[in-house]
């Protein structure tokens, strides 16, 4: 071959040319001066050692040697005893000048922002400790590329923990190993528009800003379904013609109603008729405070219910691991478009998860949240009859947020801007809406990653606005 490559650095590359006339010692000069000049390589930046460079580009070490012995003298390179040889700070191009960073957004003394559980208790030590026995136990062929519907370990230990904790059914061959509650509606979504769907109706009020943007990536249309008291309407689910919905029958997110017992059997009943697909997002189901939890959907009708669930909200959002309980007509489906999306999720990753599931580390991480935000519940409760006893609050059955019922004709982003006025973050139900309406006003307090003092703390802060709002 007549040209060899080195790497040199992790931004620099050298050539040697042998079938050209110039000799082989001006060449590597030539381009240890224009790697040097351009600021390839920074000021300061050790080179490699003669020996190690001469063997890379293999050529003799004495000519590397007269070739740094060269740019010494020219001062491209310096060289003090005991040390390294570096390039020189004045042969160097200095990087360009960065732009002033933006200032940081002012502190807030309370954020009640949504959907964020808290992220100082987040059990590194437990982590850590599992991401470094799975790499110390792993066997070789885990280390691979794997099943793309995720560690067999793993499946397992969550396919166990569905059927103990949410009474699903489903079994670790139906469960498929994914990056988090996005991507796994986006695959059931995309499996079902490959199957002939063509519209996917969801909760309003709700997500709709994500909902739509990954029905549009599946090739799906999304269409908002009014939630009452008693969750989905199902009388308007079934006007819209949709064949699949996405429920959060648990938890509503953001209303907090838990979908009716005969609701359940009612839409169960529908996905019959329709032929239709349930989407259920498992949200804050661990997360329950009045009673024992609602089990799954999935349980009563596991040939109808695609569950979803995540460990974003009980341990952190950052792992991006979920996971996909499929009916069985649609778990091949669902894999093959696992694989074509990303070949499967981290498996260092998903083994230390299995391991937290199987010595009941997650389970006491569980236990040790829930009572933590029941805490904090209890305070927001108080802080409000306290500062504002005007403004009711529902949805508190489970999960870390609740809703505030401003009095009617309070203008929702007024009551906003007052108190990021005073350092406080309060984010209103209007988003949440398909249609954006700002009415009725009302506020969506998350308190997941909020302390107790600055839950005090902000509702305090906020007692004349919000109570004379």
């Amino acid at each position: 071959m007549a040209l060899e490559w080195s790497g040199l650095a992790a931004e620099v590359l050298l050539t040697l040319d042998r079938s050209r006339s110039v000799p082989l010692r001006a060449q590597l000069e030539d381009q240890l001066r224009q790697a040097i000049r351009s600021g390839r390589l920074a000021a300061g930046t050790r080179v490699p050692s003669s020996r190690a460079l001469a063997t890379a580009l293999g050529v003799s070490r004495g000519l590397v040697q007269e070739c740094y012995a060269q740019l010494l003298a020219e001062g491209y390179l310096i060289s003090r005893g005991g040390s390294a040889t570096r390039v020189a700070t004045a042969a160097s191009r200095a990087e360009p000048a960065r732009q002033a960073p933006q200032p940081a957004p002012a502190r807030l003394a309370a954020d009640f922002a949504s959907g964020v559980p808290d992220l100082a208790s987040v059990p590194r030590e437990d982590w850590a400790w599992a991401v470094r026995e799975a790499c110390r136990a792993a066997p070789n062929t885990d280390l691979g590329y794997g099943d793309p519907a995720g560690n067999s370990r793993l499946r397992g230990a969550v396919a166990g923990y569905l059927r103990r904790v949410r009474a699903a059914d489903t079994s670790a061959g139906q469960v498929i190993i994914c990056s988090g509650m996005a991507q796994g509606l986006g695959l059931v979504l995309r499996t079902l528009a490959g199957q002939g769907l063509t519209r996917v109706g969801f909760e309003d009020p709700g997500s709709p800003a994500s909902m739509t943007a990954t029905a549009a990536w599946a090739g799906v249309e999304a269409v908002p379904v009014p939630v009452d008291d008693r969750g989905v309407d199902l009388a308007a689910l079934d006007a819209t013609g949709a064949g699949a919905v996405m429920l959060t029958p648990a938890h509503q997110w953001p209303t907090g109603v838990v979908l009716a017992p005969d609701r359940r059997l009612a839409l169960i009943d529908w996905a019959a008729r329709r032929n239709a697909t349930i989407i259920e997002d498992d949200y804050d189901a661990e997360f329950r405070y009045d009673r024992e939890p609602v089990g799954a959907l999935q349980g009563l009708a596991p040939d109808r219910v695609v569950a979803l669930g995540t460990v974003s909200k009980s341990l952190a959002p950052v792992l991006r691991l979920g996971w996909i309980a499929s009916p069985p007509r649609l778990t091949e489906a669902l894999t093959r478009a696992k694989q074509i999306t990303d070949r499967g999720s981290p498996g260092l990753d998903q083994l230390a998860l299995a391991l937290l599931i199987e010595t009941g580390r997650y389970d006491r991480h569980l236990r040790r949240m829930r009572a933590e935000y029941a805490a904090r519940r209890d305070v927001l409760v108080h802080a409000l009859a306290d500062h504002a006893p005007g403004v009711p609050l529902t949805g508190l059955a489970a999960g870390f947020h609740a809703v505030a019922h401003l009095p009617g004709g309070t203008a929702e982003q007024d009551v906003i801007r007052a108190a990021r006025s005073r350092s406080v973050g309060l984010y209103g139900m209007s988003t949440c809406r398909a249609d954006h309406a700002p009415g009725p006003p009302q506020l969506v307090l998350g308190f997941g990653n909020t302390s107790q003092r600055a839950i005090q703390t902000g509702i305090a802060v906020l007692g004349d606005i919000l109570g004379t709002a």
